[in-house]
């Protein structure tokens, strides 16, 4: 069985939902196409190609389909390139001789594999033999590009050139045609003339204004389109003049242009406010080689380069300060104001921000694998995944405008012959059904609400991978909490010195901690952290460790013995035995009890603040599994306020006990799991919805869930479940907002009382307004810390 080839395309100019869901229902039906998916808001066509074969011209294919449906939409395939494989634009590369003077020139570079350039397309795509020495070979073949032809610029995103003369008359004579077809309009309704006279004002009027319309409609119908909304506007209107209504006809075309032109400005507005929301992405970096600092693109740098970061420079790639101290803006990556400080040793992350100091990175990754790459990937192919509502507007939106078509056929054809009636004012009435018939503001709206809900979270520190996942996370009846790492801190650490037979706390603290100087064991660390005093190694003259027993030393000529109580029964000392919700560390000096330390992991700042948020936000129950000790499982959920805890669980019976803890929900309900994201996989995997903490910097965790929470707060779940109610809220305003105002419409129609003025309201006024609405879901703040 061969394997599934997928292919991504941009559709520029795509602003109608009804082309687009025509457009992704021709390319599912192309041959050896397997799935077929847009993203409305993303402007993306997805496809999975079940034969290699069936590869060959399918953009071409997907550019004829895209033509017929809506002749302005500018089709490009997105290239995924292969390890070792990178492209770079040559803007302003007319010349097919110079093209291919720099292809040969490229391939003979020590180092590539092999080197192409489309002049169509202006790229150069290069492959490395080396993927490591990937950025150099592009440095150098960028060098040799300009070289070659001096008049190209070199870019390294697919960055379209300004519209040409072309598109600018075109444009231009758009708006010459509407402004006299509106001065012709205002002439024939102000003027006393012959009526001859002013339906020939009012109809060439109509043609300047709706022309396109009309065209495109006939276009449409040659093609077996119907049901579109030019065809449903273009019957309206030469209805609206066949029954003598002439201002109203073309008063319905005017206000449906413009009302098209007010709805495709908004859904831009909303695309560009959404993106500007992850606005994360570095245009440059400056690379430090023999003493000299470029600034170059962060595409060309490579992993062990060295870059200088400058005061209100961008963080461009991951690596480790070498020199500087500065602090760091956090805030587009965790959806935190608090400044990180760094220092030479520090690691930095792509996508901060270098609010003070002077900061020298030695990359650790090149650009492709950085964090920001991964988070502008994760955040631009989220809204791919469709959530379960806005299938359901899919599947509503193929029945109701012929639904409704065929209402107002019935309307129109019905009376007349049944009842005696006036043709011509049912039929009016019917025209008012067509104007209405077009669920455009669903289609809009819904999509742009989810993928403002997730450009919003994603601003808060919460990459959401699916409108799909932001949905379920309003249905949550079940929270299941890992323990180490995510309720808790996951470090070792002293919380109790209880000294015994006249010794002192401070100095048991200190005899411990010589004690265990020699050992790199998590508890004897924890140790040595909460001495927080330096080691002089001469005072320790001896040091046995005993395997599953503790350490025997000799601290100042004493004796010391420090583990658990299987090393004291072996010396043969009394102690006091203490069951405590951790490990416990006794001390003996000279075969004489000195007391116990209790080391144990402590819960996170905000842990109770989380499984309080979502008990006020409507979740069942809240439980932890831990294969930690009961005692210091229980100890920690009665800390935080959790409904059940389950202990001493190997990882297998982690998934057990969670397909347990699944039986008792609600089919409807779901169940999701928090942790980590490292040790977690199966788990994450079986819950309805796997949140991953601690993902910056952390490809486990990016990789591992179905969210990620990019800080290690528990809280932010809570945040992640208040974004998707609000973001179901507006969805569903929308949603009942132009249902409603069409259901009234349609029921006013009916019964003579809207005109057409209303009908297109409720078309394109209805479907501006949705999508002002929907542009809401990126404007959510969580709750106060």
């Amino acid at each position: 069985m061969e394997a599934i080839i997928r292919k991504e395309f941009i559709l520029e100019g795509l602003c109608c939902p009804n082309c687009a869901k025509k457009i992704e229902k021709g390319a599912a039906a192309l041959s050896g196409v397997t799935a077929a998916a847009i993203d409305f808001a993303g402007q993306r066509l997805t496809l999975e190609i079940g034969e290699a074969e069936e590869t060959d011209g399918i953009l071409a294919r997907i550019a004829s389909i895209a033509r017929d449906t809506e002749p302005d939409i500018v089709v490009r395939e997105t290239k995924a390139e292969a390890p070792g494989t990178r492209s770079v634009w040559l803007l302003g590369l007319d010349c097919a001789d110079c093209a291919a003077k720099i292809e040969r020139a490229v391939a003979r570079i020590d180092g590539v594999k092999s080197a192409s350039v489309d002049v169509m397309a202006q790229r150069l795509t290069l492959t490395a033999e080396d993927k490591s020495k990937l950025p150099a070979l592009l440095r150098r073949a960028a060098q040799i590009a300009v070289e070659t032809e001096p008049e190209i610029v070199i870019s390294y995103t697919e960055k379209r050139a300004a519209a040409g003369d072309g598109e600018g008359r075109r444009l231009l004579l758009k708006r010459v045609f509407m402004g006299t077809g509106v001065l012709l309009f205002a002439v024939g309704l102000v003027s006393n003339i012959a009526w001859q006279a002013k339906l020939a004002l009012f109809l060439v009027s109509y043609l300047l204004i709706g022309g396109e319309v009309l065209l495109r409609a006939a276009k449409n119908i040659t093609r077996g389109q119907v049901f579109d909304e030019n065809f449903l506007m273009a019957v309206a209107t030469v209805g609206a003049f066949a029954i003598g209504e002439y201002p109203e006809g073309v008063a319905v075309m005017l206000f449906y242009q413009v009302g098209e032109a007010f709805q495709q400005y908004a859904v831009g507005r909303s695309r560009k406010s959404i993106t500007a929301l992850m606005d994360i992405r570095p245009d440059f970096a400056n690379l430090k080689a023999d003493g000299v600092v470029r600034r170059i693109s962060p595409e060309e740098v490579g992993a062990g380069d060295i870059i200088v970061v400058k005061p209100g420079e961008k963080v461009p790639l991951d690596g480790v300060v070498t020199e500087g101290r500065s602090a760091l803006d956090t805030s587009a990556l965790t959806g935190e104001s608090l400044p990180r400080d760094v220092e030479p040793g520090s690691e930095v992350l792509s996508g901060s921000i270098n609010k003070s100091g002077l900061l020298t990175v030695e990359v650790r990754k090149e650009f492709g694998e950085s964090t920001v790459s991964k988070i502008l990937y994760l955040v631009q192919s989220a809204s791919g995944a469709k959530a379960p509502v806005e299938n359901f507007i899919t599947k509503f939106a193929r029945y109701y405008t012929p639904a409704v078509v065929f209402a107002a056929v019935a309307l129109a054809i019905i009376p007349p012959l049944a009842f005696g009636a006036a043709f011509t004012e049912w039929l009016n009435r019917a025209l008012v059904f067509l104007v209405v018939s077009c669920p455009c503001a669903l289609v809009i709206s819904i999509p742009l609400s989810f993928f403002g809900g997730i450009g919003g979270a994603s601003r808060s520190g919460i990459l959401v991978k699916g409108s799909n996942f932001l949905e379920a996370l309003n249905k949550v009846d079940t929270v299941v909490f890992d323990k180490t790492g995510t309720l808790t801190k996951g470090v070792f650490a002293v919380t109790e010195a209880v000294p015994k037979n006249g010794f002192a706390g401070e100095a048991l603290l200190e005899l411990a901690a010589y004690a265990e100087s020699n050992s790199t064991h998590p508890i004897a660390l924890s140790v040595q952290k909460a001495y927080g005093r330096p080691i002089l190694g001469e005072r320790v003259t001896e040091y046995e460790e005993t395997a599953g027993q503790g350490i025997r030393a000799r601290v100042d000529g004493a004796e010391v013995l420090a583990g658990n109580g299987k090393l004291l029964d072996a010396a043969g000392v009394a102690y006091e035995n203490h069951d405590a919700a951790g490990t416990v560390v006794y001390l003996a000096v000279d075969g004489v009890f000195a007391g116990y330390i209790v080391i144990a992991d402590e819960p996170k700042p905000d842990s109770k603040k989380a499984v309080a948020d979502l008990k006020n936000l409507g979740v069942r129950q809240t439980v932890m599994l831990t294969g930690d000790a009961r005692a210091i499982g229980e100890k920690i959920g009665n800390e935080l306020g959790l409904d059940a805890v389950y202990a001493e669980l190997l990882p297998h019976q982690k998934v057990e006990k969670l397909e347990e803890l699944e039986q008792t929900k609600s089919d409807k309900s779901k169940l999701i799991f928090v942790g980590d994201g490292i040790n977690d996989a199966p788990v994450l995997a079986r819950a309805d919805v796997g949140v991953a903490m601690g993902g910056l910097g952390s490809d486990a965790a990016i990789e591992a869930a179905d969210v990620v929470l990019m800080t290690d707060e528990p809280s932010k779940i809570a945040d992640a479940i208040r974004i998707a109610k609000k973001t179901r809220s507006i969805v569903w305003q929308n949603i009942i907002f132009a249902l409603g105002v069409k259901a009234v419409i349609l029921v006013l129609g009916a019964m003579g009382i809207a005109t057409m003025w209303e009908a297109v309201f409720g078309d394109v006024g209805v479907a501006l307004i949705a999508v002002l609405n929907a542009m809401r879901a990126m404007r959510t703040a969580p709750a106060p810390r």
